[in-house]
């Protein structure tokens, strides 16, 4: 690589090499072509050393063609921006105000006017950099400057963020505990095939009955309306609305059980599968919303129809885009294969005179979708107002996906947006020897801080709503991301602005007074999880990646995890512990040709190992039942420990870590995994898994009695 080129990927934040995350890590080198590809994709040319130059050259260029920058993100201990300005003209002739975006009030400023020292010249003209100081405190939050000078007028958003996440005050000062709830995976005896909010709220109410304080769910963002088969909440085509699935139809105001004539068998029928059938029960249940909303629209002026309105009002441009695209989608996806990147151009942009007509034409349908955003967010609301009521201290831990489909209503939306004919993934490393691709769009660094960060504040508020805490999946994204360019097997890591992104995720945090988590599992920047700590956002932990020895010796002492973490046995990517157990994840991973036979027998052998080492940890914690001490040490896996999981419980919540959370997969004996990354339905149903016991028989349940007795003993 040239050292033009290299200089370039330095200032644009290309990586050109990078490490993996395995034990004896691998220096990768980034290709030529992937690093002009990206530089080209943020505006500048790199195909030839001329072109580097000049591209250089406009890089440095860029801060000084602005008076102000779109945005300034900083701490309320230091608060300034700054602004450029011709030589000609004194900093001590502009005139500015600062209002409040949280109060629309004028705030009164104490300031002062340093020189930078930074000078650069363009053309003729000389420019310098004139930091203006502000002294007086001012409260977390966003302000709008409007900045005059010379008769011209500028504006800028200045962003003050506390030092620190908000810490919920229980989270704090106690420990807590709850559960690791797959939504989508309730079964229930009144549900339609797929866990609702009604499951959601008597769920809430079993909480508050055995003493728990979060319930930590899935991603509920909308899903892929046309192809419901795509059932992964981490892919979903707008991480702002939520997924009209989880409605429960017997609630809809409009709902009339004559639309069901002859149909209840069909849902009993839904109800009673071994797994979810999200191609039938998705068009059903969408099917009885259209009649609802026949209903709905004929009632004129009734209180229903207001807070419609109001509800349209409130999400404006967002929904109306979601809507036109969904409706769009249905009716092309019918004759063009390829999703919204192959409509024609006219279609490709939502603000275009052709959309626009669409819309005009197919009103109706549009309504229709914006009707299931309306009646979601109400069942929603409805359910998390038993929070409080049930003496929940925490409430909902939601999930924040790292991204959402490349063919999705957010691209859509706003396609300049993201980085262009590129998705987020993971580079190679021990697992998955040519990376993955998550086809995930990726946020292009440049653009988003040039609209201020609007996309992703917006993001970020729409899922710490009825939020205790939140989960930010893949959180090193707020650092960087590896994206692959569509035509390459290869990518690289692309940098973002992580201070102000940090901050900024701590400003939305103290307003939704929100408890923030960081999902760091993978290939971690050095400095990155002291980063996380500074701004006390919270780590994972889970049993099996506490160990010794890099995962070669003991488990962890419960006091040995760590203190400002949200802690479970594992995760729905992981096998639940009776799969765990007897080795069945190894077996369904050599049945797939996911592993070679050689690999299979070394993994026998360590699962050996390590379930020894679990038995010997949890008899020195002494978390084994009174009434049901281990027998013996069941080699090969010839016998699953009676009382382990409530012994595994009970050694996980015993931990130093502030939450700990169940899962009821390990509590009700689940022996399938939820989920097999780099697998699709082809191979393994992911997120199809129900729980083997009905919500209504929770609680009478034996295995769900002991094993919250247990937790309980420590938390």
């Amino acid at each position: 690589m040239s050292e033009l080129l290299q200089q370039l990927a330095d200032k644009l934040g290309i990586a050109t090499s990078f490490r993996d995350g395995g034990l004896i890590p691998k220096e990768y080198k980034v290709e030529d072509k992937i690093v002009r590809f990206f530089a080209e994709k943020f505006g500048y040319k790199a195909d030839s050393e001329e072109e580097i130059k000049k591209s250089l050259a406009d890089f440095d260029k860029r801060r000084w063609q602005k008076t102000l920058a779109a945005i300034n993100v900083v701490e309320c201990s230091d608060i300034w921006f700054d602004a450029v300005l011709s030589s000609s003209i004194s900093p001590s002739e502009a005139k500015f105000e600062v209002i409040s975006r949280q109060t629309g009030e004028k705030v009164h400023i104490d300031y002062q006017i340093f020189d930078t020292q930074e000078r650069q010249t363009i053309g003729k003209t000389e420019y310098i950099k004139w930091c203006f100081k502000i002294y007086n405190q001012l409260e977390v939050g966003y302000y709008d400057v409007h900045f005059e000078i010379s008769s011209h007028k500028h504006k800028m958003v200045l962003a003050v963020a506390p030092e620190t996440c908000y810490e919920n005050p229980v989270i704090k000062n106690s420990k807590v505990w709850g559960y690791a709830l797959q939504l989508y995976s309730v079964r229930s005896e009144r549900n339609w095939g797929v866990g609702d909010f009604t499951d959601l709220e008597n769920f809430i109410r079993i909480c508050g009955r055995c003493g728990a304080d979060i319930i930590g769910l899935n991603p509920l963002n909308v899903l892929a309306h046309d192809f419901p088969e795509n059932a992964s909440p981490y892919s979903s085509i707008s991480r702002l609305f939520l997924n009209p699935i989880y409605i429960d139809l017997e609630r809809v105001p409009e709902f009339r059980s004559e639309d069901m004539e002859g149909l209840w068998d069909k849902v009993n029928e839904f109800r009673y599968s071994e797994t979810i059938k999200y191609e039938e029960i998705y068009p059903f249940k969408v099917k009885m919303l259209e009649k609802a909303y026949d209903r709905f629209q004929k009632e004129k002026n009734s209180e229903r129809q207001k807070e419609y309105k109001e509800f349209c009002k409130e999400q404006g441009e967002d929904l109306q885009k979601l809507a036109a695209f969904q409706t769009l989608y249905e009716h092309k996806c019918k004759t063009i294969w390829g999703g919204w990147r192959a409509w024609e151009d006219e279609y490709k942009n939502p603000n275009s005179k052709a959309v626009k007509d669409f819309c005009k034409e197919h009103a109706s349908r549009v309504e229709i979708f914006k009707f299931m955003q309306f009646e979601a967010k109400r069942q929603f609301d409805m359910a998390c107002s038993l929070i409080s009521e049930c003496g929940l201290k925490v409430g909902l831990y939601r999930d924040l996906a790292v991204g959402v489909g490349q063919d999705s209503a957010e691209l859509w939306a706003d396609n300049s947006l993201f980085i262009k004919d590129s998705g987020a993934g993971a580079p190679p490393d021990a697992f998955f020897s040519t990376g993955q691709r998550w086809c995930l769009g990726a946020f292009n660094p440049y653009v988003l801080k040039d609209v201020a960060y609007e996309p992703f504040i917006k993001i970020l508020r729409a899922n710490m709503h009825n939020a205790g805490a939140l989960r930010i999946d893949h959180v090193m994204g707020l650092m960087r991301l590896y994206v692959i360019p569509d035509s390459e097997d290869l990518g690289t890591y692309i940098r973002y602005n992580f201070w102000d992104m940090m901050n900024i995720l701590a400003i939305e945090s103290c307003l939704s007074k929100c408890h923030i988590v960081g999902e760091s599992i993978g290939n971690v920047p050095a400095g990155f999880l002291e980063a996380l700590e500074e701004k006390h956002i919270y780590s994972l932990s889970v049993l099996w990646a506490e160990r010794e020895g890099s995962g070669w010796g003991g488990f962890s002492k419960p006091d040995a995890y760590p203190e400002k973490a949200f802690t479970s046995v594992g995760t729905h990517d992981m096998s639940p512990l009776r799969m765990w157990w007897f080795g069945y994840d190894i077996a369904l991973m050599e049945n797939l040709k996911l592993t070679t036979h050689d690999d299979t027998i070394a993994a026998y052998h360590k699962r050996e190992a390590d379930r020894k080492l679990l038995l010997q940890a949890m008899d020195e914690a002494g978390v084994w039942p009174e009434d049901k001490h281990r027998q013996g040490d069941y080699l090969y896996g010839e016998a699953y420990p009676e009382g382990i999981e409530e012994a595994v419980n009970r050694y996980v919540a015993s931990s130093a870590s502030k939450v700990f959370l169940a899962q009821l997969e390990d509590i009700l004996h689940v022996e399938q995994l939820q989920n097999l990354p780099g697998t699709d339905i082809d191979k393994h149903p992911n997120w199809r898994r129900k729980l083997p016991v009905s919500l209504e028989k929770l609680e009478g349940d034996i295995a769900y009695i002991r094993n919250i007795a247990s937790i309980k003993k420590e938390r």
